[in-house]
């Protein structure tokens, strides 16, 4: 990642506004929206008649990533994304965003610099405006915070509460390989820890472990929706697991929900690895977390419009409260659908 040969710049020699003078001076502002970006005590933002959108996310090392294998332009990257996706589930567009860092003195400037390329890699992709932020230090590694801005025409705004009886539950790409991207990762992160001149043979699983890596955000949903003159009445992104999402999404709404096992969406790929770690492939699916696909309900008069679109997949229809949330498997039987997702907070307190 290095160069081996030239000394790292240690972060005290460019101080806290030298750093965010260094990291910001070549940053280039695209948007019209984005009246004033880094550089004065507030940035400047005007959407005229739209609403603004704003979410903000934070990651912890240790908890949220672990650096032994996961490079610091990827997590710059990946840091951005996330937070872009949780904008696109609102069916609006996403514009700027912020980044707040706390930093430990292990991590000289050059490192900084990698993070910060991943996030001006994904500014450029998505093609939204890095206008700000903080940075401070930290004792207890790296902690990175976003906050993503975006904007959309009000009627067009869609939220987890929209959702009714009948209407269909779709979702995009596929799920699974995220968290089985890192069950890999964290088998050979333990191998190397044993036998430190391992080299880890990745190719074998590059889909799934770049879904974990290097995720993307469904920035082409809600265009793809716009065009098929489809408006979700309901929408969220897979962050924490399809359990977790479709409760959400459920409990915002005040309904029910019938999931089918069989139409649930899996990459070739991820059965393969599920069969390799001896792990049930819609457990995966359900639990696993980390797509950043977005699930979405829509109007029956709407699946024809559909029907047929290799980005999307039906998977299972709204029901009235009183009738639960449940999983109906391939033998017909009906489970109870239960949240087991990713949650951080309960982990550390258990």
């Amino acid at each position: 990642m290095f160069d081996d040969k030239n000394p790292l710049t240690p972060l005290s020699e460019l101080g806290e506004f030298g750093l965010i003078d260094h990291l910001t001076k070549h940053i280039k502002i695209k948007r019209k929206s984005t009246k004033l970006g880094v550089g004065d005590d507030a940035a400047i933002l005007n959407y005229e008649n739209e609403d603004v959108l704003v979410s903000t996310d934070l990651l912890a090392e240790g908890i949220h990533f672990n650096l032994g294998y996961m490079p610091l332009k990827h997590l710059g990257y990946k840091a951005v994304v996330v937070n872009l996706s949780d904008i696109y589930a609102m069916n609006a567009e996403a514009t700027q965003f912020t980044v707040s860092l706390a930093l430990s003195s292990r991590f000289p400037v050059e490192a900084v610099e990698e993070l910060y390329s991943g996030m001006l890699l994904a500014a450029k992709n998505y093609n939204v405006d890095l206008i700000g932020g903080d940075t401070t230090s930290s004792k207890s590694g790296l902690i990175i915070s976003i906050t993503a801005l975006g904007k959309a025409k009000s009627d067009d705004i869609v939220k987890r509460s929209g959702a009714k009886p009948n209407d269909l539950l779709v979702v995009s790409g596929d799920l699974g390989g995220a968290y089985m991207g890192l069950q890999v990762l964290e088998r050979e992160n333990e191998v190397f820890k044993v036998n430190p001149n391992a080299q880890p043979d990745l190719e074998p699983y590059s889909y799934i472990v770049e879904r974990q890596l290097k995720p993307e955000a469904r920035k082409d949903i809600p265009q793809i929706l716009k065009k098929l003159e489809v408006k979700p009445t309901a929408m969220i992104d897979i962050s924490d697991g399809l359990s977790s999402e479709i409760i959400h999404l459920c409990k915002n709404s005040k309904t029910g929900m019938n999931l089918f096992e069989e139409k649930l969406p899996l990459d070739p790929a991820v059965i393969t690895v599920c069969e390799e770690f001896n792990l049930d492939s819609t457990t995966v699916l359900l639990n696993g977390g980390e797509d950043y696909e977005l699930l979405f309900t829509i109007d029956q008069k709407d699946y024809n419009k559909i029907k047929g679109n290799p980005n999307l997949t039906v998977i299972g229809h709204v029901t009235d409260a009183n009738e639960g949330i449940h999983l109906i498997t391939r033998g017909g039987e009906k489970i109870e659908l239960i949240a087991r997702g990713w949650n951080n907070i309960k982990e550390e307190e258990e």
